[in-house]
């Protein structure tokens, strides 16, 4: 199970830090990602962290404002988000996959198998 917390509502070029908590299971072994989906928009990809923290990967918008990162020892994964834009304004998801999708489709939210939630992010202009 995932529980996504930390959403809220901030100005834009403010920050927030999503947190995602893992049980039921051995977090180390699952790759995780955070999607979001916008008001009539489908859901896209932001960012994604192999298990040891080792690799990352970012959707082009959100490079060098975003940073995924984990704690396996307290099950749970971040999104800091900083710099915000009113762009940014969705219901974000982090999901987990056991299985590694490839370089290929690690932006794929069909090759993850366990979401949470969901936590609201609007930024006001």
């Amino acid at each position: 199970q995932l529980q996504a917390s930390g959403g809220g509502l901030v100005q834009a070029g403010g920050s927030l830090r999503l947190s995602c908590a893992a049980s039921g299971r051995t977090f180390s072994n699952y790759y995780m990602g955070w999607f979001r989906q916008a008001p009539g928009k489908e859901r896209e990809f932001v960012a994604a962290i192999s298990r040891s923290s080792s690799t990352t990967y970012y959707v082009d918008s959100v490079k060098g404002r975003f940073t995924i990162s984990r704690d396996n020892v307290k099950n749970t994964g971040y999104l800091q988000m900083n710099s915000l834009k009113p762009e940014d304004t969705a219901v974000y998801y982090c999901s987990a996959t056991q299985t590694w999708p490839g370089t290929d489709y690690v932006r794929d939210a069909r090759k993850y198998n366990y979401w949470g939630q969901g936590t609201l992010v609007t930024v006001s202009s």
